[in-house]
């Protein structure tokens, strides 16, 4: 009979575009006993969740809690329940993510139109209302943070552009909830889903989402109680009713209500995650939050470039959380990331589609954004480009010099 030897998962400095390190506050915070899903001490955890996704997404929104599943199932989850078979739906894509808003919408029964920007910049809010004002579009689907290509797309101007026009505004913010500002109700965004993994630093199996009385208001004409617990004054909504039970937001709204209508059992020790990844959040501050990532991304942006190396896209719509580094001429980017991980216990990420072997993306991202993980990956990378015959055009060890300057200069 084969033994299996104690998990023991090595330590890494996670320094990608996500997952990245978790506060092991929030690990701890998993190893508390499981309540059952209708305990009122559970409730009041639930209840207390979905106060801070209020404060977190800026907003006033009667609905914010989270779907089980990765941010992905809170995407599906948001455009199954608010895109009708044969409704009109615009996608401006400018990175990976786009696609999949395009891919879940088409699965939807949509009609899509799409807008393409080439990756590494984003639109200007004026090119998406002429679209508007071309399709008419009951639906705009967009990402806020694209990592694939390391850039934010502003959303103020679409968002109210969408309000004139009355077409519901889902909005992407996986990679930018706790990181940047999402100004959810000043930017009259209807919908929209965060991700615990990144700038959050909770595991990966959560997706917090809002939406608005809009978006409630269309989902209430779907409305569909499960057979086995709908009573007999329980009718289906007057339109196509959601396809999915998982995804469902009617009846996971109804769970997340004071009726505490059973839809499925919550991820007990997943919440108790999200609770803590929230409230340390919170106790942070919000904008001091916001300036933490930008003194990092300053950090590792002057190290990045004092060492010689330059940075992919356009630096107007940078995102602050995600830093894309081109990978030399000559130099095997993979061979790089290998040397990284197997020697130093550093990981970067790669990219993929257009980009795929062109650059490296590297996540200054909630818990792993630190001055320590900053200065140790600009140490690391300069020996591992060495290594590789990398030849400096300056002296070597300034890259880690020039984020030392604004640390301190920060300090000052």
């Amino acid at each position: 009979m084969k033994r299996y030897e104690d998990l023991s998962p090595s330590l890494r400095c996670i320094m990608t575009p996500g997952p990245v390190e978790v506060d092991p506050r929030v690990l701890r915070a998993m190893s508390f006993p499981v309540l059952g899903q209708f305990d009122p001490e559970f409730t009041s955890i639930m209840n207390e969740t979905m106060e801070m996704l209020r404060e977190l997404f800026a907003t006033r929104n009667a609905w914010a809690y989270p779907i089980d599943g990765t941010s992905r199932a809170g995407i599906e989850a948001l455009m199954v329940s608010l895109i009708l078979p044969g409704e009109r739906v615009l996608i401006p894509i400018f990175g990976r993510f786009g696609h999949l808003l395009h891919e879940i919408a088409e699965r939807c029964g949509a009609e899509v139109f799409v807008l393409e920007k080439p990756w590494g910049s984003v639109f200007e809010p004026d090119e998406v209302i002429a679209a508007m004002e071309t399709f008419k579009p009951h639906v705009v689907a967009m990402v806020h943070g694209e990592t694939s290509s390391g850039r934010v797309q502003p959303l103020a101007e679409i968002g109210r552009a969408c309000r004139r026009m009355d077409a519901l505004f889902i909005v992407d913010a996986v990679a930018t909830i706790g990181g940047i500002p999402v100004e959810t109700d000043a930017w009259m965004l209807d919908a929209v889903v965060g991700g615990t993994q990144k700038c959050l630093s909770v595991p990966s199996g959560m997706a917090p989402i809002t939406y608005n009385d809009r978006a409630e208001a269309k989902l209430m004409t779907r409305k569909r109680v499960e057979r086995g617990i709908r009573t007999s004054d329980v009718q289906p909504g007057d339109l196509s009713f959601v396809r999915s039970n998982y995804f469902d937001l009617g009846m996971l709204q109804d769970y997340w209500s004071p009726q505490r209508l059973n839809h499925h059992t919550e991820m007990t020790s997943m919440l108790y995650a999200l609770r803590e990844g929230l409230r340390l959040t919170l106790e942070e501050g919000l904008d001091a939050r916001f300036a933490r990532h930008i003194l990092h991304e300053k950090a590792l942006v002057a190290g990045l470039t004092a060492m010689g190396l330059e940075l992919y896209g356009e630096s107007s719509c940078k995102l602050t959380v995600v830093t894309c580094v081109l990978i030399p001429e000559g130099i095997d980017g993979e061979s790089v990331r290998t040397l990284l991980l197997e020697r130093f216990g550093i990981e970067i990420a790669s990219s993929f589609g257009p980009l795929k072997g062109k650059i490296w993306r590297i996540g200054t991202m909630g818990f792993s954004c630190r001055t320590n993980n900053v200065l140790r990956l600009l140490g690391a990378l300069e020996a591992a480009l060495l290594r590789h015959g990398f030849g400096f055009e300056v002296s070597y060890g300034l890259g880690v010099q020039a984020a030392l300057d604004v640390y301190e200069e920060n300090v000052r």
